[in-house]
Parts: structure tokens; sequence; C-alpha cells
């Protein structure tokens, strides 16, 4: 009974102030819009960070005559293997024979191949990380020198600081923007609705010197914020959803074919939830200046 109450209440007062619930539903439609860019957005570009970051590999390049005066031994390639099987970084490993390198070579580069009298190309190590960020880490700890037979390592350190500075960047970047959507949303609902509230400030005090209790108060108001906060939500998922099936599909960047953003329905889902919490802390948190009677 006392919940048909404070619906019928709420749903006067969203009626009879038509104006300042557009307000606020336009409010939450917005804020919500761009929250849901923001998390599709990022959550494609974590993961289009990530399949970068899995490309990120160190290579083993071992002596050859050509580029140390002689070739590394078996013993010593068994010794790099050995180190590398022990590190705790390492995903897997990949032996690359020199022949094998030359094959790869010829089909990628023929034209650099045909006038080879022979393979100048070492045998070596493709060493996968467990984490993209680890790729300086594994480098570190494996030695080079004519001693151990290993002419050089390559981890493209420039390309993996630039992939993993991104990548942190975009983290931070989602944290701080929805952090202040979500606060100016409460702060805008909570103004948006204490206007309802102020016109209503004498009613509210008749209420209370009645003996009407505080949540008996808040209810309807707390009610109209999350029907407004609901409301404003359902409408940006409606616009993400018909954004995402048009001018989404549009856009293609180059070897990201093999990303995705989080599901239309899991953003959904965080959207409403967002628009529901805010709506109803909003109005609940404004009202309670009006019942200290």
């Amino acid at each position: 009974m006392k919940f048909r109450i404070v619906g019928a209440e709420a749903w006067r007062s969203l009626a009879a102030n038509a104006s300042t619930t557009l307000a606020a539903t336009m409010t939450v439609l917005i804020a919500m819009f761009i929250l849901g860019l923001f998390m599709l957005a990022f959550s494609w570009a974590h993961d289009y960070s990530n399949n970068l970051k899995k490309q990120l590999v160190v290579k083993v390049f071992f002596c050859t005559d050509l580029a140390c005066g002689k070739d590394a031994t078996k013993a010593q390639e068994n010794h790099i293997a050995n180190l590398i099987s022990t590190l705790p970084e390492v995903k897997s490993v990949k032996f690359v024979s020199k022949a094998e390198a030359l094959r790869i070579m010829r089909k990628t580069n023929p034209a650099l191949t045909d006038q080879l009298p022979g393979n100048p190309l070492p045998d070596a190590f493709e060493i996968t990380p467990k984490r993209g960020e680890e790729v300086a880490k594994i480098a570190s700890q494996i030695p080079t020198g004519t001693s151990v037979g290993v002419e050089k390592l390559d981890y493209g350190k420039k390309t993996a600081q630039r992939v993993l500075t991104v990548a942190h960047w975009f983290e931070a970047i989602f944290v701080i923007a929805a952090a202040l959507l979500l606060t100016a949303s409460a702060l805008l609902i909570g103004n948006t609705i204490r206007l309802s509230i102020f016109s209503r400030r004498r009613e509210i005090e008749v209420m209370k010197l009645v003996g009407a209790t505080n949540w008996f108060v808040r209810g309807p108001f707390m009610l109209e914020g999350i029907i407004c906060g609901l409301a404003g939500s359902l409408l940006a998922v409606i616009f993400l959803f018909v954004g995402k099936e048009t001018a989404w599909a549009a856009i293609h960047i180059k070897g990201s074919s093999s990303a995705h953003a989080w599901s239309l329905s899991l953003v959904a889902f965080l959207l409403l939830s967002f628009g529901l919490v805010l709506g109803g802390a909003g109005s609940g948190i404004t009202i309670r200046r009006f019942l200290k009677i």
C-alpha cells in the first residue's frame, strides 16, 4: 500500500513538473551516451593494444661465422635454451633454424635471396612473454657475446615502449573520464531534481509536521530520480545501438580486425545500472537538507 502511494505521488510529480523531468532525463541521456562511447572505444582500444602486446617477442640471434668469426655451437644453443626455460616470464619458445629463416626470407623478400652464395642467417630463438610488459626483463636476463654464442638480442625496444605507453594512457584516460562523467551526472541530476523539490518545499514541511517519516517523504523523489535515470540510460543505449550498427561498422583501422569492443549487452547493463544508481542517489542526497524541519 505504501509503495503504491509512493509510486502514485512520484508519477504525479513527474507529470506536473514535465520540464524538470525532461531536463533530468536529457542530462542522464547525454552523460550515459558519452560514457557508453568511452566504454566501447576504450574496450576496443584495450583489446587492440593487448593484441599488439601479444606480438611483442624477444629474438635471440646466435653467432655466425660472418658476424662473429665462428658459428655458435650446439652446446651454446642448448645452454641458452635451458636458461630461457627457467625464466618465469616466458610463455613459449620457438627455435628458428638458419635453414627455416632462409625459407621464410625467400617467401617474404625473394629479391634479397636470389644472389646469395650461401646462407648468412643465424639460428634464433623467438621468445613469447606471458605479458607484453616483460619483454625488456626477459632480454636483460639473456647474456650476449661470443663466449655464449649469442650475437645480439632484439625485442623492438622503441616499438615495445610505444605500445605499452599508449596502452597505459588509454587505461588512465578512461578511468579519469568515467569518474568525471559519473560525478557530473550525479551533480546535474541532483541539481535538476532540486528544482522540483524546492518548488514543493512547503508541501514537504506540511508532510513532516503531520508526522510523515523521512523515508516516506524521500521515497517519491528517489523514485523520480530512478525513473529519470533509467529513462535517460535506456535512450542512451538505443542511440548507442544505432550508432554501433552504422558509424562503428564503417570505422576500420589497418591490423585491427582481431580487436573487439565489449558487447553492447554488457555496456547496456552497465549504463542502466549507473543510471538507476545515479538517479536514486542524486535525488536521495539532494532531499536530505529539506528533511531537516
